[in-house]
């Protein structure tokens, strides 16, 4: 069964606009490892430029799978260049009710 997650980047200092692009592939190279589902991911935006990116594995296991993979290991390494991980909690926008996001095309 598939696991749905969500997960925000905040981009380091001038690391924005790369760190879009990055996301912009994070899926489809996840894909060509066969550790995700064909679902089309979600990428938002905050008020204070951390993306959101949401998208489905395959399972749990495939998961499992990604920590051993060094294909994966080198694409979060470009992630560690560009961007830090934060808790979903610390953004503004997850305290409202309807929290709102502006859509990353």
């Amino acid at each position: 069964m598939g696991r749905i997650v969500i997960v925000a980047y905040q981009p380091k200092p001038g690391k924005a606009d790369q760190l879009k692009e990055l996301v912009n592939t994070h899926v489809t190279r996840l894909q060509q490892e066969g550790l995700v589902t064909d679902r089309q991911p979600i990428t938002l935006e905050t008020s204070n430029g951390t993306i959101i990116e949401i998208f489905e594995w395959l399972s749990a296991e495939a998961i499992q799978q990604a920590h051993q993979n060094k294909a994966v290991h080198q694409m979060w390494a470009e992630f560690d260049a560009v961007c830090t991980y934060v808790p979903l909690n610390t953004l503004s926008e997850t305290g409202n009710m309807f929290a709102e996001f502006t859509p990353v095309v």
